[in-house]
């Protein structure tokens, strides 16, 4: 049974990986925008915003990594949305497959296309004067991270495909996540910030997670912030992973 779902697995992520490559403009278009905000922030706000390093980009990747992530869910959403309207859920059910590999499939598509936006990303930081003395396992720890993220958004990505009405609906719901870095210390300290929104920053999940990024790559300790943001994660990934499939049984019932 396992060795069924796992051949199952990679031969539909194979499909939609096949999708992917013949549209690359998706996997471009999901790195444009946070590529767009790295060059606003550093090269126009950048000289005007205290961010307590001496090389602004250094201090912004972590959280344009996680912009890139969440922009590029919002295409998973869509896929499976797309896949369900065309009636192609009813064929592949038909056929002797494990019914839960066709969502692996989506989720490993979207982690495959989501590290290739990111490794674009982290290529026009460099460019733009990004650099890091972490070593190999720091590197290792980051990727491990994203990773996790990744897949947490990704299972909620999952949710609203199988969940929405309409196509631009299946998207729409990654536009509070793609703002969420945007009110955590992912552009500026959570002490520069109102007490009010200086209390919603520091104790939600994007914080932490940049926080933890931004350490690593600093070669600083990274404390407890790992543990929550690996707790988070989790947590998020968990639950997400739960409802997901309740909502796919209800949809396929």
């Amino acid at each position: 049974m396992t060795t069924h779902f796992f051949g199952d697995t990679a031969f539909l992520t194979g499909r939609s990986l096949r999708h992917i490559t013949r549209s690359l403009d998706t996997i471009i278009t999901t790195a444009i925008m946070p590529i767009a905000f790295m060059l606003l922030f550093v090269y126009v706000l950048g000289g005007a915003i205290n961010s307590g390093s001496d090389s602004y980009v250094n201090y912004l990747l972590p959280g344009i990594l996680l912009i890139t992530i969440a922009s590029g869910i919002s295409y998973t959403a869509y896929r499976l949305f797309m896949d369900m309207k065309s009636g192609i859920f009813e064929r592949f059910h038909s056929m002797p497959i494990a019914r839960s590999s066709v969502l692996w499939a989506h989720v490993l598509t979207s982690l495959v296309a989501n590290l290739i936006s990111l490794v674009v990303v982290v290529l026009v930081a460099l460019v733009m004067g990004f650099r890091s003395g972490a070593g190999v396992l720091a590197w290792f720890a980051v990727a491990g991270i994203l990773i996790l993220f990744t897949l947490a958004l990704t299972w909620l990505a999952v949710i609203a495909g199988l969940s929405a009405k309409t196509v631009d609906g299946a998207g729409a719901f990654a536009y509070p996540l793609i703002l969420l870095p945007f009110i955590s210390s992912a552009f500026v300290p959570t002490s520069t910030m109102p007490s009010p929104v200086r209390a919603f920053a520091e104790h939600q999940p994007v914080t932490s997670i940049v926080n933890t990024i931004r350490d690593l790559f600093t070669q600083q300790p990274v404390g407890t912030d790992i543990w929550i943001a690996l707790a988070w994660c989790l947590g998020i990934l968990i639950v997400a992973y739960i409802f997901a499939m309740v909502a796919y049984r209800h949809r396929i019932s």
